[in-house]
């Protein structure tokens, strides 16, 4: 059989995914195609149905209605075949609080077949390369919440497996490992991993992810990239601040003529914005500044950002709720 990271097969590929919660349509319609050996990001507000997708793309729960493959294998029909190919970190560390995180790691290891020799090997790895050798032998109860989200995806590690599914694996975590976290997540698909990262860290999908899907109501209501998403909804910025604040009301004159928009203009740093249609306006500008003897501190061109992006589309903050959908009690009855 050929190994799923060496064909053009999409790691995933779900049509029309459908799952209720009683009366409650959690996921209602999703479409996703994720290409082998990149990493998908999946945005939404809470309660939006990005859990409930990926527990049905990982067997974990059964569709209602649509379809789901994982590498070519139909998660309902063959789902001791798909469950063989993933990996899964949930939201909520799945470690046994009785045991250390050595005793984790070694347990789960033993529990994948692998030898005596090859778990202690595995486990000191692991500990190692998510900084946590020191703790290794301490019991559980004395862990903060991000060492047990490190241990977490470390045990999620340990199959190598070609399709690995984090649900939001940073949350909790502060800013250092969280960079940890990501390089650990970059290092994952150079060695030809796949990896389907839901999150509401929008800097987290625009670091992290080769394309992006925002999910909302159960429905994906956006896919592209992080930068085809930010021309979606809107045209990019230019901002100028000139060497002086006194220049601020001639240059906001001249960048406005010259490029035909409303521009605005803050006092308070300096600045002024104005909506960048042409491109090539921006040279145009410049001359037109230099010409009227106005010297420039800086000059940029910014897109939308993820967060922009993320409250035009859904009307709402990646950490808002939303009505109407799943809660989590209702996932994790079902």
């Amino acid at each position: 059989m050929t190994s799923p990271r060496t064909t053009d097969t999409p790691a995933i590929e779900a049509r029309g995914l459908v799952k209720h919660f009683g009366s409650t349509r959690a996921v209602d319609g999703v479409d996703l195609v994720v290409p082998t050996g990149s990493v998908y990001g999946v945005l939404g507000p809470n309660g939006a149905g990005k859990t409930t997708t990926v527990r049905m793309l990982a067997t974990l729960l059964r569709p209602d209605a649509g379809s789901a493959q994982v590498f070519g294998h139909d998660v309902v029909a063959e789902p001791v075949a798909v469950r063989s190919l993933v990996g899964v970190t949930g939201q909520y560390a799945s470690v046994d609080e009785d045991l250390s995180a050595r005793e984790n790691l070694i347990i789960f290891a033993r529990l994948l077949g692998k030898s005596r020799a090859q778990t202690r090997t595995i486990a000191s790895d692991l500990l190692e390369e998510f900084g946590l050798e020191e703790a290794a032998n301490r019991p559980l109860n004395e862990f903060s919440g991000g060492m047990r989200r490190r241990l977490d995806l470390a045990a999620s590690l340990i199959a190598a497996p070609p399709l690995l599914f984090l649900d939001e694996p940073t949350t909790g975590l502060d800013p250092r490992t969280r960079a940890q976290m990501w390089e650990t997540i970059r290092r994952l698909v150079s060695e030809g991993s796949t990896v389907l990262l839901t999150t509401q860290y929008l800097d987290e999908a625009d670091q992290l992810a080769d394309r992006i899907a925002v999910i909302d109501r159960g429905v994906v209501i956006a896919d592209g990239t992080a930068d085809e998403l930010k021309d979606s909804v809107g045209i990019n910025t230019l901002q100028v601040r000139p060497m002086s604040p006194s220049d601020c009301i001639a240059a906001l004159e001249i960048v406005e003529r010259v490029t035909g928009e409303k521009g605005s203009l803050s006092p308070e740093a300096g600045r002024v914005t104005v909506p960048l249609a042409r491109p090539d306006a921006v040279s145009d500008v410049m001359t037109a500044l230099v010409a009227a003897d106005i010297a420039i501190r800086e000059l940029s061109v910014a897109k939308p950002s993820l967060d922009e992006v993320f409250m035009t589309i859904t009307g709402k903050p990646a950490d808002g709720t939303e009505s109407g959908s799943a809660t989590e009690s209702e996932e994790d009855a079902a």
